[in-house]
């Protein structure tokens, strides 16, 4: 999966971004090294929150769908 991300200069020095694909996604570093780390992070994150917690019932079907 590739998604975009738009990297901010913060005001107190250092980088913030943000993912558009995935509300509420941010996260900072001091450098653009820490802040590529931490962004695959936040991402990771995210999309681990994200997984559904319904139940299923017995003729529903869970698929995986790599885009």
């Amino acid at each position: 999966m590739t998604l975009k991300a738009i990297i901010h200069e913060a005001e107190e020095g250092g980088f913030w971004a943000e993912v558009p694909a995935l509300p509420g996604c941010f996260t900072q570093g001091d450098s653009l090294i820490e802040l590529e780390a931490n962004l695959r992070e936040a991402i990771e994150g995210w999309l681990l929150a994200a997984e559904p917690t319904e139940t299923l019932s017995s003729g529903d079907r869970v698929v995986e769908v790599a885009v």
